[in-house]
């Protein structure tokens, strides 16, 4: 007999933890998503564009992983040790309790070992016994790689050939040619550590014993706390705010200074839906919009590390078809990012495809220049001032946008339904115009004003004359339509128009009525607006926290707190979040997201200062 399409889902969510139900450790190279349950399930190494060598997130059965947790029943809790990325998943069981500390070491490499790239999982009984189990099945080259299991000098080596990890651990492990095992019992105050290593190439994996896996984890909790102690922020949320600036921080990319927008690939936006892609690259847009946030809160050495990064990996007009820059990049300033499905892997939950690369690379999107811009003239304000090199960047960014934003794009939600004359684009370029402006006039800097005071002022015009629709009441989301879009909430967020302008409180009431459901805002209506993909998508998390700060800013300040303290009641366990959530308030999309998180700062830094 058939199973019903309930039996399936049911089967299949017994084999995959919730999205949300992970936390995420990093050391500024990659990073690895640890389950609720102790499981490690996604983990590239040695970047965050690398293959997976963990990925049973995306497939149960071919993806790879490491599995370690408490061997009879228990009960669980994960928490960050405070103030850092330091994940702790606690087993609660009836003859004790134990804890799992799961790190990548940051700033702890020896002289000459400043590429080695490790994660220690170190397992301490406190409290009574507990018996534990590991399993360590990694899948290299996004488990389509076999590889071989060998000891060599008191490690097991897992061997695919070109990639290779050296396990260390503190317990016998048992070895079948291809994954480790190991069943072990702790008592109060004991513990085991386990230890993986990136291995071949110049740097020689070595071992890590207890008093080394204290020191890292000593030395580790350190940097964060040193780190976030940067951190200006005094007022309301501050655990979420500070959760978010780590989680944008384990998002950077130190050799270059170049911020994903997030650390995995195809988790779906709807199950069994088409809407799975690859974020592990740089868009210009969303690094742009960090670098403001992590501005806000006083992290400045985060924003010269981006702004190094595109003066030394990103030439304008190099490998660029539609302008002067692609809307994003690999972590290395490659251009090409080819797109390509894995047909071996299932997907999350079933839903395939699992994509690598991404193909709307070469797509035009006139706002990344807006974002740009803006975060270049923030840099300047509240960092320190930008070189004459940088200028000349910009003077020939600000050209270029002067001749060219009136062309229909992509626009901002990347959409593959063909270029429409979108606002958000419109708006985004005056803002890029008008930043330039700013910039000019205050550091007196040589500009063609007068060229980009007619451009600014014609963008202006063509909005408020084609953007507004007398019918609906409100801007939308293209030129002589009646559509509404959730970007559009950006319109006073970058000084565009008043807050408390009639034509744009009559906006937001309509963006309300239409977008808003119990505070959680989606992007538009793709029926309304089809956007050449199938089925349907969550609420955007970035678009509801900008819907927070559109409040405050047009007075409405209960009803902002109101909203914003309903956002909070979506984030994991951890605070953490994907791009999406779902009708029932599961967490959607690639997860973290780092849209998610700085507009979760800006709205938590303006609702705060509102308030008073």
């Amino acid at each position: 007999m058939a199973e019903t399409p309930f039996q399936q889902e049911t089967r299949q969510s017994r084999r995959y933890l919730p999205i949300a139900e992970h936390g995420l450790i990093g050391d500024l190279r990659s990073v690895a998503l640890v389950g609720s349950d102790g499981t490690i399930d996604w983990y590239c190494s040695p970047s965050f564009d690398a293959p997976s060598v963990f990925a049973a997130l995306l497939d149960a059965e071919r993806g790879g992983r490491f599995e370690l947790a408490a061997s009879v029943p228990a009960h669980t809790k994960q928490f960050y040790f405070p103030d850092t990325n330091v994940l702790i998943t606690r087993f609660f069981t009836e003859e004790g309790v134990g804890e799992v500390q799961d790190f990548m070491p940051v700033g702890t490499a020896r002289p000459g070992e400043e590429g080695r790239h490790r994660l220690i999982r170190r397992v301490v009984c406190v409290r009574g016994t507990v018996p534990f189990r590991a399993l360590v099945a990694p899948r290299f080259g996004y488990g389509a790689d076999p590889h071989t299991l060998r000891e060599e000098e008191g490690l097991l080596l897992f061997d695919a050939g070109e990639r290779a990890l050296a396990l260390t651990a503190t317990v016998a492990m048992e070895c079948d040619g291809r994954d480790a095992r190991a069943e072990f019992k702790l008592g109060e105050g004991e513990s085991a550590v386990f230890a993986l290593d990136q291995a071949g190439g110049e740097i020689a994996p070595r071992g890590c014993a207890h008093a080394e896996a204290e020191h890292e984890f000593n030395a580790t909790v350190d940097y964060w706390r040193r780190w976030l102690a940067q951190s200006r922020y005094r007022g309301r949320w501050r655990e979420m705010v500070h959760r978010s600036a780590l989680t944008l921080k384990l998002l950077t990319y130190a050799p270059t200074g170049a911020i994903v927008a997030a650390p995995t690939t195809s988790l779906p936006e709807q199950l069994g839906g088409e809407r799975n892609w690859d974020y592990r690259y740089v868009w210009v847009r969303d690094a742009a919009f960090a670098v403001y946030a992590l501005l806000r809160l006083g992290f400045t050495g985060e924003a010269e590390a981006f702004m190094r990064f595109l003066t030394t990996h990103i030439s304008p007009g190099d490998g660029a078809v539609e302008g002067p820059l692609q809307i994003m990049y690999g972590i290395d300033g490659r251009a090409e990012l080819p797109e390509s499905e894995l047909p071996h892997l299932e997907g999350y939950l079933g839903s395939a495809p699992v994509r690598v690369g991404n193909a709307a690379a070469p797509q035009l999107q006139l706002d990344i220049y807006g974002a740009l811009i803006d975060s270049i003239y923030l840099y300047d304000k509240w960092a320190q001032p930008i070189s004459s090199a940088q200028w000349d960047d910009v003077c020939h960014l600000v050209s270029w946008v002067c001749e060219h934003w009136d062309q229909p794009d992509e626009g901002v939600w990347e959409t593959r339904g063909g270029r429409k004359n979108f606002l958000y684009s419109r708006l985004m370029c005056w803002v890029a115009i008008e930043r330039a402006i700013r910039l000019a006039n205050h550091r007196g800097l040589p500009a063609d004003l007068p060229r980009w005071r007619r451009s600014r002022d014609d963008i202006y015009r063509r909005i408020m004359d084609r953007g507004w629709s007398e019918e609906r009441g409100a801007f939308t989301q293209c030129e002589d339509s009646d559509v509404l879009d959730a970007s559009l909430l950006m319109m006073p967020l970058a000084k565009f128009i008043a807050p408390t302008d009639p034509k744009w409180l009559s906006t937001l009431d309509a963006l309300t009525e239409d977008l808003v459901s119990d505070s959680l805002v989606y992007r538009y209506d793709p029926e309304a607006s089809p956007d050449g993909l199938r089925g349907d998508e969550g609420t955007f998390s970035i678009c509801s926290f900008w819907y927070v700060e559109a409040l405050v800013r047009a007075g409405r300040v209960d009803e902002a707190r109101l909203a914003f303290e309903k956002m909070l009641t979506y984030a994991n366990h951890l605070g953490l979040y994907a791009e999406e959530i779902g009708r029932t308030g599961e967490q959607q999309g690639n997860f973290p997201q780092a849209f998610t998180h700085l507009a979760l700062i800006s709205a938590a830094f303006n609702l705060d200062k509102a308030l008073g």
